[in-house]
């Protein structure tokens, strides 16, 4: 990730993703790169190749709004991207303003006081950053991961207990870094997200390629799809919400549909954790923020014993103490879909 040259290298892996089809060219031919060819971008939008280079490269940062829509056009960014697009290329701030002091990221009392109040909505509060920094009793049902102190982004990269919960895993994370890239915006030069990036980059192969895209989404709602270990399969929808009054914080609230069998079952964890029930063990590295590099987590030995030092955790993982057919209810983790197959929080 090179600060210096966001525009550049926005435009880059954007012109990449465009296969010339798709604009209305000849894809014939030898094609030593994927995507479209820099001259092909320039004609397209009506600029010339020599002036295109210049921006890729970071010769010139501050094209006009024009020039920027054209190339949004071009490279068929949506509305999302092309704002992005267009905010790395205002002009370089003074250093003093980019090292501004920011304000604090407390939490409002008054919404600790509202979530720790719903018994029956997880819900959590994070910075910019996917840190967590507050979450009530039921959401740190759901996931150990909902601590503060904890990375969403990365225990959900990282932490293999993450991957298992998460049946969605793979779209899951192609969300969360789109998301979060869209959220930083021309800050990447950021030092917090400096550090994120660096260390994703090397443990997380999936992170690595999916960083590497440039895409860009707004912070939006989703429906997450669990495998819980005290309840088996259902979906929570969720809901994000700019807290006023802070720098950039957001409360993220799930529920289930009303009336489903996903609303029967967050009801049924909300019982067994008010009874004292725990899916996760107390000395959970997620709980504490210590995660492993990412693996497979359904091939890896759970129980093998840390071998050296240089590891960065165990293979264990937390056990599934399924406790649903004690209560009555069905386990639904026969049906588990398997993503390990592929390589790419709410």
């Amino acid at each position: 990730m090179d600060g210096k040259n966001a525009l550049g290298e926005f435009l880059r892996a954007r012109r990449e993703r465009v296969r010339p089809e798709d604009v209305g060219l000849s894809g014939g031919g030898l094609r030593r790169v994927p995507g479209l060819r820099r001259e092909e971008v320039a004609l397209l939008a009506g600029i010339s190749s020599d002036y295109y280079l210049r921006l890729e490269q970071g010769r010139d940062r501050n094209p006009s709004a024009q020039v920027l829509e054209a190339l949004a056009r071009v490279l068929r960014l949506d509305a999302s991207a092309t704002a992005h697009l267009l905010s790395l290329a205002q002009p370089e701030r003074p250093a003093v303003s980019r090292r501004r002091v920011r304000r604090p990221e407390a939490v409002p009392t008054s919404v600790r006081e509202l979530f720790d109040t719903w018994s029956g909505h997880p819900a959590y509060v994070q910075n910019r950053f996917t840190d967590c920094l507050a979450a009530n009793a039921l959401c740190r049902a759901l996931s150990p991961n909902y601590t503060p102190g904890v990375n969403l982004l990365r225990a959900v990269f990282l932490d293999p207990a993450e991957r298992e919960l998460r049946r969605d895993w793979e779209e899951l994370t192609a969300e969360g870094v789109a998301t979060l890239r869209g959220h930083i915006g021309p800050d990447v030069d950021e030092p917090r997200l400096v550090e994120l990036v660096g260390e994703l980059s090397v443990r997380s192969d999936r992170f690595r390629l999916l960083w590497s895209r440039h895409e860009v989404r707004p912070m939006l709602g989703r429906t997450s799809l669990l495998t819980h270990p005290l309840v088996g399969d259902f979906e929570l929808r969720s809901n994000k919400f700019e807290i006023p009054g802070t720098n950039a914080l957001s409360m993220v609230v799930f529920h289930a549909e009303p009336g489903s069998r996903s609303a029967e079952l967050l009801g049924l964890l909300g019982s067994l954790t008010a009874s004292g029930a725990t899916p996760w063990r107390e000395d959970s590295r997620a709980a504490s923020g210590a995660t492993p590099p990412e693996r497979n987590p359904r091939a890896a030995n759970r129980t093998s014993p840390r071998r050296n030092d240089s590891q960065a955790a165990s293979d264990e993982t937390p056990p599934k103490g399924n406790l649903s057919a004690a209560s009555g209810e069905p386990s639904h983790h026969g049906d588990r879909r398997d993503t390990s197959s592929e390589t790419p929080p709410e």
